[in-house]
């Protein structure tokens, strides 16, 4: 795309009619963001959570549970195990209910306390995080990454520069392949790994998500969180004049800098808290500056209020001059109580008693869930058929699926017609976690179809679970149609 050409009018100097061309960029250039390190009270939370999200990441495939992978979505086998669970694809809804309650589980923290999900336990976060501690260990803080970015190439940034994109690979590759684990067994995948023997498949996705974290952590940072996430767009329907945010008080900063006195003397003339370090900014991984106000490039890290307290206690002052409160907290100057006791507001009460709702619904719905799952087939060859002395049969298939980690015996009749007879084993067995095809053939004599009349009839099937040392019969009812021809 060419720049645009812009006419200015000719200077006084100019012979008249002389016009001057002047070229203005589109586009301007990104500036790299060197986020500063930062210690703290939130600071070791985030850390928290990156230890937290990581263990259980990185070691949940790792973890067997009766002789399986303890968490595995097998698309091949479709069979989704999480723990005792054993999911089938029927057992959609569960996926469904998990997704609103990660849902409203949003809308409530959000609505309470900003975007707590983006400054600690998104995975953009997380990794970005990581990332960046790499940086650290390997180039230097702040000032000696700028230093070395804007240093000639030399032997020693070109040996810390490869050594940190080699430690960004790596981690990368390592959460493409932990990714992967939740698809393929993860001892399977590594054996396949070292054995040079990775599928096609495996081999796209590692690739693909170890390049997207690596992509995502290692280059495009605070690019994703600003212009990628939608969260951050929307995020302001979400909050409200009391909703806890990372907020700078004015009242109490302005005016910024000024002249000193000497320490616990007044200050020379009359100014604000703030001494317009421009630390907030440093330690900002997104590179905004609080005090202009809410903006919604902020990830609500809180590096911010650390490195502003650890500032207020070398200026012996108070801290909290950068601190989590809300609009009418500010605007009012509410104490801590004041501000915690709005929490409790109709919006509140309402995203929470409908996730409380949804939870246990979830919650209900699985434990009492059947062990077992049919799925009755009709013959796709003829709906209906005169055999032998006239009697008409009816053909079905049913797929038992076997949803635990044992064997299962089952016992299959059908009602709805008089005198029907059903021709299928009398013990059906479906080993652990499996599903077994059973061809049913229903007849009902002459007379009984020819009192019932031509069309479809209702028919039930009951499949029974047998009783077994420790478990429980259980019964399935699965209604279907009986055709009687013409």
């Amino acid at each position: 795309m060419q720049p645009n050409k812009v006419a200015q009018p000719a200077s006084p100097e100019a012979p008249s009619g002389d016009v001057k061309e002047q070229i203005v960029s589109l586009y301007q250039a990104q500036q790299k963001i060197y986020a500063r390190a930062v210690s703290g009270w939130f600071a070791r939370w985030r850390w928290a959570l990156v230890w937290a999200t990581q263990l259980l990441f990185y070691g949940l495939p790792w973890l067997n549970w009766n002789g399986r992978q303890a968490v595995l979505f097998d698309l091949g086998s479709r069979r989704f195990y999480i723990f005792e669970l054993v999911l089938y694809p029927q057992d959609f809804i569960y996926l469904t209910g998990l997704l609103i309650v990660s849902a409203y589980a949003l809308f409530l923290f959000t609505t309470v306390a900003g975007r707590l999900w983006c400054g600690y336990a998104c995975p953009q976060t997380v990794y970005t995080e990581i990332f960046m501690w790499v940086e650290r260990r390997i180039e230097g803080d702040r000032m000696r990454r700028m230093k070395l970015d804007q240093g000639p190439w030399t032997l020693e940034k070109l040996g810390r520069k490869t050594a940190k994109q080699a430690a960004w690979i790596a981690i990368g590759l390592w959460t493409g392949f932990t990714f992967v684990g939740y698809f393929t067994p993860i001892q399977e995948l590594g054996a396949s790994v070292l054995a040079l023997g990775l599928g096609p498949w495996e081999t796209f996705w590692v690739l693909f998500y170890g390049f997207a974290t690596y992509g995502n952590a290692g280059w495009m940072r605070e690019q994703v969180c600003k212009y990628m996430c939608p969260y951050a767009r929307f995020q302001s329907v979400m909050f409200d004049k009391d909703t806890l945010i990372i907020s700078y008080d004015e009242a109490r900063g302005e005016p910024r800098g000024g002249v000193r006195g000497k320490r616990g003397s007044e200050p020379a003339t009359k100014q604000g808290d703030c001494i317009d370090c421009g630390l907030c900014v440093q330690v900002c991984p997104t590179g905004i500056d609080i005090r202009k106000g809410l903006q919604y490039e902020c990830i609500g890290c809180a590096a911010c209020i650390d490195v502003c307290n650890g500032v207020m206690d070398k200026m012996h002052t108070p801290r909290g001059l950068i601190r989590y409160d809300t609009q009418n907290g500010l605007q009012q100057h509410l104490s801590r109580s004041e501000v915690i006791k709005r929490v409790l507001r109709p919006r509140v009460l309402g995203y929470s008693a409908v996730l409380v709702l949804i939870c246990v619904a979830l919650f209900v719905s699985l434990l009492t869930r059947a062990p077992f799952k049919v799925d009755v087939v009709r013959d796709r060859g003829a709906l209906a058929r005169v055999v032998e002395d006239g009697w008409v049969e009816n053909v079905y298939r049913l797929q038992i699926m076997n949803a635990t980690e044992g064997v299962q015996h089952y016992r299959v009749t059908a009602t709805g017609l008089a005198q029907l007879k059903i021709d299928v084993p009398p013990d059906v067995v479906v080993q652990a976690a499996q599903a077994r095809w059973v061809p049913v053939s229903v007849r009902v004599p002459p007379e009984v179809a020819q009192q019932a009349g031509t069309g479809a009839h209702a028919l039930q099937f009951s499949i029974e679970r047998l009783a077994s040392p420790g478990e429980d019969g259980r019964t399935l009812l699965e209604k279907s149609t009986f055709m009687v021809p013409r």
